[in-house]
């Protein structure tokens, strides 16, 4: 079982910033990947940046197409934590933010999601 906590989420201002934080516990040795999600009010939950291969110094990353340029994602040299930083928010990044773990025989693990709201 792997456990992911997030925390940082809050209330941002539009062109602010803020940092997320996802911890992974437990056994973390199965997971290649981690990422983080979104999910607004009446939307389907989206990607927002992941990393693969995530025990790689250099792990391939992958963002959604709204973030790109804004949001980024890192992760610490025991990839048992991941960051996502996120400069010039605006209103549409308003969501829940989700992360997500995926494990060897494509386990799925989420964490329990993060309010982030962006208003002036």
């Amino acid at each position: 079982q792997v456990q992911l906590v997030e925390s940082g989420g809050g209330l941002v201002q539009p062109g602010g910033s803020l940092t997320l934080t996802c911890a992974a516990s437990g056994s973390i040795a199965g997971i290649y990947g981690m990422g983080w999600y979104r999910q607004s009010p009446g939307k389907q939950r989206e990607l927002v940046a992941a990393l693969h291969n995530i025990h790689k110094d250099d792990p391939t990353t992958v963002y959604g197409g709204s973030v790109k340029g804004r949001f980024t994602i890192s992760k610490n040299n025991a990839a048992n934590t991941v960051w996502l930083q996120m400069d010039n928010v605006a209103p549409e990044d308003t969501a829940v933010y989700y992360c997500n773990a995926d494990a060897i025989g494509g386990i799925e693990y989420w964490g329990q999601g993060t309010q982030v709201t962006v208003s002036s």
